[in-house]
């Protein structure tokens, strides 16, 4: 039973997608004990992409559990994507204003 389940999309096989891909990884593998990650290539299914009305790449959206959401960019912050993504453990702070 997979507990956080994810759809990473990217556009080709860049720096900054494969550096988004990575840190998925990383941040599901360092805080769920059970997780999937689809990755779509948005260059090879344009339709995918226009479905889930992406905008920019790379953007991870969280399909389970819901409801939900969606973070654009890298994921190079590791805490602030772990939290805006809902992960056990993330606590999203304050910035200053």
């Amino acid at each position: 039973m997979i507990d956080f389940s994810f759809r990473l999309y990217v556009a080709g096989r860049t720096a900054r997608s494969e550096a988004a891909e990575s840190n998925l990884r990383l941040l599901c593998e360092a805080r769920l004990a059970r997780h999937a990650i689809e990755i779509i290539d948005v260059t090879e299914r344009p339709d995918q992409a226009e479905e889930a009305r992406i905008l920019a790449t790379p953007t991870v959206i969280r399909l389970t559990p819901a409801p939900q959401l969606r973070v654009v960019g890298d994921l190079s912050d590791h805490e602030r994507a772990a939290a805006v993504l809902g992960l056990p453990g993330a606590v999203l702070e304050e910035g200053p204003r």
